[in-house]
């Protein structure tokens, strides 16, 4: 698999950045090649099926825990060098990143994210994707890898955006959603299938001490 260089520049990413600085949000239903994506979702069932998934918890350092019902599903952070095909996701990020930072003078200076799967029934109730004594994470980004999903499926993300309106987004296989860490609350709606996606953030450098 060739790598997938993006410019910054590249409309697609400068539609990005015009939308976080009008809207604090932005979609885009085909935003990854389907071969990619559908990669994607195979490294991810791959992990599934050798238990690298582990349940997610809540809550930073000493005070995380496993809450089902507050969120359901299972995660595995990604680091460059795991696999290609993750890698080439990472190029992709690397191109937003620098695009966010040009037009919106951020400061972003890394991504992270994770495999996420959500297995039928499972949910993650509404939350921000900041956390109140850590302000690093500044946008978050999820790309969706499930293909052929239906409406009737369920597992949306439901976002309560500014303007008081509750916007739907489906889980379908290509779709990113990239929104401020700190200024959408959302959450995601229980769905009838396994539900898979790539969900990161990134990062300016933090008030902690040195």
């Amino acid at each position: 698999m060739r790598p997938m260089h993006i410019s910054p520049d590249h409309p697609s990413l400068l539609r990005i950045v015009d939308d976080l600085a009008t809207h604090g949000w932005s979609q885009h239903d085909l935003f990854l090649p389907q071969a990619l994506s559908l990669a994607l979702a195979a490294e991810c069932l791959q992990r599934a099926a050798e238990g690298e998934l582990a349940p997610a918890s809540v809550g930073r350092g000493a005070a995380q825990e496993v809450v089902e019902r507050i969120r359901g599903d299972h995660i595995q952070w990604i680091e460059p060098g795991q696999a290609e095909v993750c890698d080439r996701y990472l190029e992709v990020m690397e191109s937003l990143r620098q695009a966010l930072n040009r037009g919106l003078f951020l400061g972003l200076e890394d991504f992270e994210c994770h495999f996420a799967m959500y297995p039928p029934g499972a949910f993650y109730r509404q939350h921000l994707d900041r956390f109140r004594d850590d302000d690093r994470r500044m946008v978050s980004a999820i790309i969706y890898l499930n293909e052929g999903w239906r409406p009737d499926d369920g597992g949306q993300l439901r976002m309560s955006l500014a303007s008081g309106v509750v916007h739907d987004v489906q889980p379908c296989a290509g779709c990113l959603v990239v929104f401020l860490s700190g200024e959408v609350p959302h959450e995601v709606l229980p769905a009838q299938r396994d539900r898979l996606s790539l969900t990161g953030w990134f990062r300016r450098r933090g008030n902690e001490p040195f």
